[in-house]
């Protein structure tokens, strides 16, 4: 078989650039697989440190227990504001004079109320030879026994509705 060298210089040409893109693409092979070993070697320990897996698996149940804890203490402000909302928290105080006579304002009405306007109003009435203690229950900011209108003003103060 005879060649032609025209034909021979194709092949070899062919060949060269086969060969050319076949040592490109192992270049590019090595790079990668370069990276990738470093990459790998991020995800093991080395001399006793953590793994970036180590330390993702870690923080992941230190979250889970943060949200655990986090979902308790919404539980516990719940039951507090709760609890709150029947302390005796709207406090007011009216002095007076109760007889015009006494020269000064020694006798006083003071309503503690929570939030729904539960509570007691405690007056205390002030005279020359003695001092008289009353004290009245409420509901929803009103009571069984009429108040005063001291007491009223009180209990008003109280609940914020003083204009």
């Amino acid at each position: 078989m005879t060649s032609d060298p025209q034909v021979l210089l194709i092949v070899a040409l062919v060949g060269l650039i086969v060969g050319i893109g076949g040592l490109a693409t192992g270049i590019i092979a090595l790079v990668r697989l370069g990276r990738l070993h470093r990459s790998y070697a991020l995800l093991h320990a080395a001399e006793g440190r953590e793994t970036v897996v180590d330390v993702m698996g870690r923080t992941i149940e230190e979250f889970h227990e943060l949200r655990g804890e986090v979902a308790h203490l919404d539980s516990v402000l719940s039951a507090t504001r709760r609890e709150l909302t029947m302390a005796l928290r709207h406090v007011s105080v009216v002095r007076y004079d109760a007889f015009g006579d006494m020269g000064g304002r020694f006798s006083f009405s003071a309503a503690l109320l929570d939030d729904a306007g539960d509570g007691l109003v405690l007056t205390s009435i002030h005279g020359r030879s003695e001092t008289r203690t009353y004290l009245k229950g409420l509901t929803s900011g009103g009571s069984d026994i009429e108040l005063s209108p001291e007491e009223t003003q009180a209990v008003r103060i109280a609940r914020g509705d003083v204009a």
